[in-house]
């Protein structure tokens, strides 16, 4: 890469550059190298900063501006998808399978991209992000087959989306607005959904600017939350019950 990027040192708690010092072009590009260690990793989330790159490349760090969120009280479904939602079987829980969902958001082909970022060095620092409580699988089951799901981070009161997928056609939906459903209830106010795309803005999504964003993320990432599976606090929520939410 011919960029002039900032190299991140071999100290993984050392810190980020500021994530307004992000290029332009390509837009948020802030720093390579260095590791996906969770140590690293958890203090990139807490920066607003999340890595994002291909097989061959070194690591990189991004930091986008605007950013694209959703408010967990401004997810919408369509009145349609309502009605499909009322007539399915499915059921969605959270952290029964984790490495089925990222192994299936890894598979699940992308417009414009050839191939996955969902490295096997990415899905080993995930599951291991899992594995310690900090990372989670919002899944949609069809009796014992994922219809489709999600995943990301959760610091705090703030959650990071990462990747998700339809094996079935709204799966995907139905992971988002179950997890916009339950973090409202809980009082999480913000899914980061990271760079903007048809499909998020058409679910709810908005773009903020980006000081603004890492104002609230430094807020939220702030408050008191157990790493920990969320099974048992997620429970179950059905198709019916996402289909009445407003």
């Amino acid at each position: 890469m011919s960029l002039r990027l900032p190299q991140l040192p071999v100290d993984p708690s050392a810190p980020f550059p500021p994530g307004e010092s992000a290029l332009r072009q390509p837009d948020g590009l802030l720093a390579l190298g260095g590791d996906l260690s969770p140590v690293r990793l958890l203090n990139a989330y807490r920066h607003g900063i999340f890595p994002w790159y291909s097989e061959g490349q070194p690591i990189l760090w991004w930091c986008p501006d605007p950013r694209t969120v959703f408010r967990t009280d401004g997810f919408r479904l369509s009145t349609r998808f309502r009605r499909t939602l009322r007539a399915l079987p499915w059921v969605v829980r959270a952290d029964t399978d984790f490495e089925a969902v990222i192994d299936a958001c890894a598979r699940s082909p992308r417009n414009g991209q050839d191939g996955t970022w969902i490295t096997a060095e990415m899905r080993d620092a995930y599951v291991e992000l899992h594995r310690l409580g900090h990372a989670h699988s919002i899944e949609v089951w069809d009796g014992d087959r994922l219809a489709g799901g999600l995943y990301g981070v959760s610091i705090g009161h703030m959650f990071f989306g990462e990747s998700m997928f339809s094996a079935d056609s709204g799966g995907s939906k139905a992971a988002l607005a179950a997890l916009a459903f339950r973090l409202r209830e809980w009082g999480w106010p913000l899914i980061d959904a990271q760079v903007e795309n048809p499909h998020l803005i058409s679910l709810g999504a908005r773009l903020i600017r980006r000081e603004k964003f890492l104002a609230q993320v430094e807020g939220l990432t702030a408050l008191t939350a157990t790493a920990e599976p969320w099974t048992r606090q997620f429970g179950e929520l059905t198709c019916a019950q996402l289909a009445r939410t407003d």
